[in-house]
């Protein structure tokens, strides 16, 4: 009963055609990757399934190992595959064993889009080391990775799967859908710049809309700032928003229950949509898409269009911030998002840090019709951290503020107007 499951939904298969609908071809990749791995083949049985709609039919296999067993499903019509692999830790730990095969696997069928989830079965004790290896694909090609020591929560929301991990690193780490959200001990990367570089640029910055950021970090940034008084925090998936405030009290310190903050759980392009469509619709500051990425449920709130309603929530002087994923590993995204904003708004400001959770050089930006954080010289940044008393930072400061904006000739390139 003690073992590993893994399982993967592949998307957008870019393999060759016969692995898809030929029997014989499939049997002999998945009879050399399980060689590979180092895995033991006892049996193999595998079926084609007859022509559907002029269409050809997929190929079931099922592998029977010595440690359990590799099953594989493939759907031409739809260039998807799902694969499931089990094997027994009870006397050896074949867990690195199975993870390759998997991995192996999925680089065969070259997917667009994948999602996979990682079940320890078996053991009763909820404190028993899971030592998991958790790996994000930062693209087709590359992936990052850091173990944890036990799963604390595993769980299929309406709209996405999420974990929380203890992990030796990061402490408590958060991920949706297989990525990395945020942690205990590296959220002040991401979460500081997000919110510091517009919020201390505003003279006096009082309403503040969060859109996503369930986990509370960015809010528990905004709030050091004393002039905000009324936060709206538009956040799609509750539950992401409870395992938060179970999880990790570290990372919010409180924000999601501070008095000034308004949750509202929902979509919060609709809560957008919705404000600009009113004239005596709720009007913020600074505005902040602390969303999943692009390829996710958040897809639309990255759009020229859902940028443009975005400008008109905001107050005269005020400024949006957001990220825009990893000039190295998504230049494209990077590229189109920093040209979206453009025909949006007049003043957009990319820059970029190192975000060790991310595993990359991460990109984020400003962006305003008068509000330009370039202006604000290192010294006034550090006068007005003072005046407003924030102290507590443990990445941004006056010279920070200016360093984030000095950007590699590639990122350059990329963002250029």
């Amino acid at each position: 009963m003690q073992g590993l499951h893994l399982t993967a939904d592949l998307y957008g298969c870019q393999c060759e055609a016969a692995l898809m609908t030929d029997a014989a071809t499939l049997a002999d990749v998945c009879r050399s990757a399980v060689q590979a791995c180092g895995l033991t083949l006892v049996d193999e049985k595998y079926h084609t399934f007859p022509e559907w709609q002029g269409q050809p039919g997929g190929v079931t296999g099922a592998v029977l190992l010595a440690e359990s067993h590799l099953a594989v499903h493939t759907w031409p019509e739809r260039a998807g595959v799902t694969l499931d692999v089990y094997v027994c830790n009870f006397s050896t730990d074949n867990s690195s064993k199975a993870e390759r095969l998997l991995n192996d696997l999925m680089s065969t069928f070259a997917p667009a889009q994948r999602i996979t989830n990682r079940i320890l079965r078996g053991s009763k004790d909820p404190e028993t080391r899971s030592d998991e290896l958790l790996l994000e694909w930062l693209n087709d090609h590359s992936a990052f990775g850091f173990q944890a020591a036990r799963r604390l929560e595993t769980m299929r929301t309406r709209y996405q799967q999420l974990e929380v991990f203890e992990t030796p690193q990061w402490g408590r780490l958060l991920r949706l859908d297989g990525r990395y959200m945020t942690s205990e001990r590296d959220e002040f990367f991401y979460h500081e710049p997000m919110v510091h570089v517009a919020a201390i640029t505003h003279e006096q910055p009082r309403s503040v809309l969060v859109v996503g950021g369930g986990d509370g970090g960015t809010a528990e940034e905004m709030l050091k700032h004393p002039s905000v008084g009324r936060l709206v925090l538009a956040e799609l998936d509750g539950d992401v928003v409870e395992m938060s405030r179970k999880h990790l009290q570290s990372i919010h310190k409180g924000a999601l229950d501070d008095p000034r903050v308004a949750l509202r759980i929902g979509d919060g392009a609709q809560f957008v949509a919705e404000q600009a469509a009113r004239a005596d619709g709720e009007r913020f500051d600074l505005i902040v898409l602390d969303l999943t990425d692009p390829d996710t449920p958040a897809q639309q709130l990255y759009t020229r269009e859902f940028f443009a309603q975005v400008k008109q929530l905001l107050r005269a002087g005020g400024a949006i911030t957001l990220h825009i994923s990893s000039p190295i590993f998504t230049p494209a995204r990077v590229q189109q998002l920093t040209s979206s904003l453009r025909s949006v708004f007049s003043i957009v400001r990319p820059f970029g840090l190192y975000v060790p959770l991310y595993g990359t050089y991460w990109g984020m930006a400003t962006a305003s019709d008068a509000l330009d954080p370039l202006s604000l010289p290192s010294a006034e940044v550090e006068r007005r951290l003072a005046s407003r008393g924030i102290r507590d930072l443990k990445y941004y400061n006056g010279d920070v503020h200016r360093a984030l904006f000095a950007l590699p000739n590639y990122y350059r390139e990329l963002v250029q107007g």
